[in-house]
């Protein structure tokens, strides 16, 4: 018993030596993560991670930067410039289909609950999903509500090929949208809805279709990560327990994730980034889901659902397997990523 005892007190001292960010040295172990998009409440719990040292902590000196938009975020960390990105696991799907040896996996799930929607006018002709067939909606090619679209309408039972999707930069598209140039439009909601109301239309005269309430069962955003990074294993989890505390307590204090945005970026509207961060909190991270396994767990059943509706909508050549997108490997202990209660 004494010499096992001894053995394991000499392996972990062995790869304590080989850590790169032993603390005693004072040196703290580079790490890159994209944002995914630009600072706002879809980056809170990092940045709230980051401004209560929680990386520094964990021997981590972490850059967070800006993206733009989940497929670039993908494509940089694919080739190697970031660690890790906040990015669309669909998205990240189609990028290990057509890229078999890139080898990307998602390390924790952001967001639970899919944010992917179509918004409508709620005093127009479109009261149900299905009354969206034939309809012009807006929607860029690499808008990932336009690009899951088929996935919910074969859920609601109607066919996808009817709609018309007209490609307008977004803030022109906003304003077109309140003018009532489109019939409806794709957006993550929480970004549809205050984009709107920034533009004078009320949040009541907006009927919201969200694809996880009509019969998707995809996760959204996860933190998406390469072989290499995954390779330094101490790091890669260091970050996933930082990050993990620091959207724990984001989701607990809003306020205090919205401050944090502001502190990162000054030209920021707390007000707007709070209620952006709490239709975030409320919408897609506050779930059944997350409630009974904490926050950046994922089921088998709802990553298999993931990558089946990822391969229909996108019309991809080929499937995976869920171990091709998805460890577990990383995430820190369940009591660590709990909610906070009330």
């Amino acid at each position: 018993m004494q010499r096992r005892s001894l053995l394991r007190a000499g392996t972990a001292a062995g790869l304590l030596a080989a850590t790169p960010f032993v603390r005693a040295q004072g040196a703290l172990q580079k790490f890159r993560f994209n944002l995914g998009w630009k600072v706002e409440a879809t980056a809170a719990g990092f940045l709230l991670a980051q401004q209560r040292g929680y990386y520094k902590d964990a021997g981590l000196d972490v850059a967070i930067d800006t993206g733009n938009g989940s497929a670039a975020a993908i494509s940089l960390v694919g080739s190697g410039a970031y660690d890790a990105a906040s990015a669309d696991l669909a998205t990240m799907v189609e990028f290990n289909v057509n890229n078999p040896e890139a080898g990307l996996q998602a390390v924790a799930i952001q967001y639970d609950l899919n944010p992917n929607a179509i918004l409508v006018r709620k005093d127009g002709p479109i009261t149900r999903p299905a009354d969206l067939a034939g309809r012009t909606l807006l929607g860029q090619p690499f808008n990932a509500s336009r690009k899951l679209f088929p996935a919910f309408a074969k859920a609601q039972g109607f066919d996808a090929s009817g709609v018309k999707w007209e490609n307008v930069t977004p803030d022109i598209g906003d304003t077109r949208f309140v003018k009532g140039d489109f019939d409806g439009a794709g957006y993550f909601y929480f970004t549809g809805l205050l984009n709107l109301k920034a533009r004078g239309m009320a949040l009541e005269q907006i009927r919201t279709f969200r694809f996880s309430d009509y019969g998707l069962k995809s996760y959204g955003n996860g933190l998406v990560a390469n072989a290499k990074s995954m390779a330094q294993a101490d790091a890669m989890r260091a970050f996933v327990k930082a990050s993990t505390r620091g959207w724990v307590e984001a989701m607990a204090d809003p306020r205090a994730g919205a401050a944090a945005v502001k502190a990162r970026e000054p030209l920021a509207q707390e007000a707007i980034e709070l209620e952006r961060l709490q239709l975030i909190v409320e919408g897609s991270m506050k779930t059944a889901g997350t409630r009974a396994h904490g926050w950046g767990a994922a089921t088998p059943e709802r990553l298999q659902a993931t990558i089946d509706e990822t391969v229909g909508a996108f019309n991809l050549k080929s499937s995976l397997a869920v171990a091709q997108i998805w460890t577990d490997r990383f995430l820190p202990a369940p009591a660590e990523r709990a909610l906070k209660t009330a």
